[in-house]
């Protein structure tokens, strides 16, 4: 069986001819491959161990499961899909609302392993009917919408958990992310949220040692004198050893507010195998479904021992982009660093012990970049908000899911923000197609139009439609 894990000399092995490219399954030199996959861990650094810090959980077990999940996404697609798996910011605002509603680490995760489910169902489900199945119950208003709600939804954590730690630190962190991601070019650009945490960190260390401690709220929410950054567990951290493993706590309450996340997770997972198909030239339909069961298993995995759910990573394009090399060794190489990461426990004390008023900075960005995708999806498919077929629900859904409205069917029971606010516009969308008058309904492009395209069926033998595609 072949599991693309042999690759070709290109060329002479150690710079490819002008205009030429290095494909999934060729390779450099060794020595070339392991560097371009530390190229890759940076690219993926910025979202994945910050992604971790957000949900409160292990950052160390994050980056360890992000390289296993890699290695199963690598296999599963048989090396036709060069990609990182790192973990999912789709599911910060999941997790901050299942703790504010008195979950665990092990709510978090048990919940979230339940969405790898229904990914890994959808997989299936795609490879065996084809992409149309989810176009038709996910037209580009209806993900933009559910997409946009799950990033706005967490603006609540920004400005009453991270900014208050320490403003002026987090507006002048924001001031350079946003400087990095719109000045520099390339490959810096692509690791801009990397970058700002590192001016953040420095900077926090630099007023500790020029203004004193800082008089504000703290992590746990107590106004403190307190020093912005806290190394004092990266002495007492171990350089070799184990992250700790814990095991899913599965709530149904939980579950309900973490499962529309699943509609994000395809829409990526579907942008990410377009776009690397037409940068390889191999058409990749046909490992669409098998794409998305691979990243629910990864997810499945990952929570199942306490870790974060994963996706496919789009900085990586840009790293390929930049390089024209689109070999999966590099990506072997990228998961055996992720996993050497894993098992230093001293990384992981200096990841958790980045500021507050730094996360505060980055995620004001990060949070609306994540909710404006939700506006590109419609842009690109070339939604048309003038229809009140797709402005109520839409509108209505993003309302509930921004202000975290409540609909409490029980003393035990209720639905609210991000899963409320999806139920919405999903069902408010399709009950009001039903009952619209004709000339309402046109007909309404792929789910995946404002990210990539697919064809007719898993064959891939009939194109639909050429948009431009994102990563």
């Amino acid at each position: 069986m072949d599991l693309g894990v042999r690759w070709k000399l290109h060329g002479d092995g150690r710079t490819p001819a002008p205009g030429a490219v290095v494909r999934p399954d060729e390779r450099l030199s060794w020595p070339r491959t392991v560097g371009l996959g530390a190229q890759h861990v940076v690219a993926m650094f910025g979202a994945s161990f910050v992604a971790p810090v957000l949900m409160g959980l292990n950052p160390n077990l994050a980056i360890m499961m992000s390289g296993i999940a890699t290695v199963i996404f690598l296999l599963a697609t048989r090396g036709r899909v060069p990609s990182y798996l790192g973990c999912s910011l789709s599911f910060v605002g999941v997790a901050a609302v299942i703790r504010a509603q008195g979950g665990t680490s092990a709510t978090v995760t048990g919940a979230v392993f339940v969405v790898g489910v229904a990914l890994f169902l959808i997989g299936l489900a795609v490879q065996r009917f084809g992409a149309r199945i989810i176009h038709a119950a996910m037209p580009p208003i209806v993900t933009g919408a559910v997409v946009m709600l799950i990033g706005f939804n967490l603006a609540p954590v920004t400005a009453s958990t991270y900014w208050p730690q320490d403003q002026w630190t987090a507006l002048l962190v924001m001031v350079f992310t946003a400087l990095a991601v719109v000045c520099l070019r390339g490959f810096w650009s692509r690791i801009a949220i990397f970058l700002g945490l590192v001016f953040g960190y420095a900077l926090s260390w630099v007023c500790d040692r020029v203004f004193g401690k800082i008089h504000s709220v703290d992590a746990s929410g107590k106004v403190t004198d307190h020093w912005r950054l806290d190394l004092s567990g990266v002495g007492k951290a171990d350089w070799i050893g184990l992250p700790s493993f814990h095991g899913p706590s599965f709530q149904w309450s939980a579950i309900l507010v973490a499962l529309p996340v699943v509609i994000a997770l395809v829409a990526e997972n579907a942008g990410h195998v377009k776009a690397v198909g037409e940068m390889t030239g191999d058409p990749l339909d046909d490992k669409l479904g098998t794409a998305i069961s691979a990243d629910g298993v990864a997810s499945m995995l990952s929570t199942a021992v306490g870790g974060p759910p994963n996706t496919t990573y789009s900085e990586n394009i840009g790293v390929m982009a930049a390089t024209r090399v689109y070999s999966t060794a590099a990506y072997w190489a990228a998961a055996g660093f992720a996993l050497l990461f894993g098992v230093c426990p001293k990384f992981g004390a200096v990841v958790a012990a980045i500021p507050g008023g730094v996360l505060g900075g980055i995620t004001v960005i990060l949070y609306g970049m994540i909710g404006l995708l939700g506006a590109q999806i419609w842009t690109n498919a070339r939604v048309d908000l003038r229809n009140p077929l797709n402005l109520v629900p839409a509108a209505a859904g993003i309302i509930i899911g921004v202000g975290n409205v409540s609909l409490k069917f029980s003393g035990t029971f209720s639905l609210s923000g991000i899963a409320l606010g999806t139920l919405v516009v999903i069902i408010g969308y399709h009950a009001l197609r039903a009952l619209a008058p004709a000339h309402l309904k046109q007909q309404q492009p792929l789910l995946d139009e404002g990210t990539s395209s697919y064809d007719e069926n898993a064959t891939g033998t009939t194109p639909a439609t050429d948009p431009e595609t994102r990563g």
